[in-house]
């Protein structure tokens, strides 16, 4: 019998962190928030946030768990990609598996498997017909769960009025 230490249960402190922080009305606390509340039903290693340009088909880094390895502001262009189309055009969730996959679809492959990391899970955080962005785990075991990728999606919905909160006011 295998045991899994992570649990799809949300925890009423993770819940009160997120809630805080929008009252706040802090969106990089409410991506710090998000990113530990997922971490009890992922048991992710790196969680990134990215904004997504769709004029230059680019997405930066609004939020990483991870700074010194993927510090905030960085950027990547996302045009004429596989991933691209997948994500932030078609607005799916994306799961890659395994070296392989890392390899095959980011450019920055050595750098995630240099930090022992497997197996990803992109989710596009989407209102309306518009992607805004991106929520990202990266999980040092090299399959996902169906279970991991609802969690995940949920992180992007939760992660949704901070995005709407960085857009330019009318």
């Amino acid at each position: 019998m295998t045991v899994s230490i992570r649990s799809a249960a949300p925890t009423q402190a993770g819940v009160a962190a997120i809630v805080q922080a929008y009252a706040a009305a802090d969106s990089t606390a409410a991506f710090r928030a998000i990113d530990a509340h997922a971490h009890a039903a992922l048991a992710h290693t790196l969680c990134t946030v990215n904004r997504y340009d769709a004029q230059a088909m680019r997405v930066l880094r609004l939020y990483s768990s991870n700074p010194e390895a993927y510090p905030p502001g960085g950027s990547k262009d996302k045009s004429g990609t596989a991933w691209g189309r997948h994500v932030l055009l078609e607005k799916k969730v994306f799961v890659g598996e395994g070296e392989e996959a890392i390899r095959e679809f980011f450019n920055d492959h050595d750098a995630i498997q240099r930090l022992g990391l497997r197996s990803v899970i992109n989710v596009p955080v989407v209102y309306g017909e518009v992607c805004l962005g991106t929520v990202n785990f990266l999980m040092p075991r090299a399959v996902v769960s169906e279970a991991d990728v609802q969690a995940a999606q949920l992180a992007g919905l939760l992660a949704l009025p901070a995005f709407q909160a960085l857009l330019p006011q009318a």
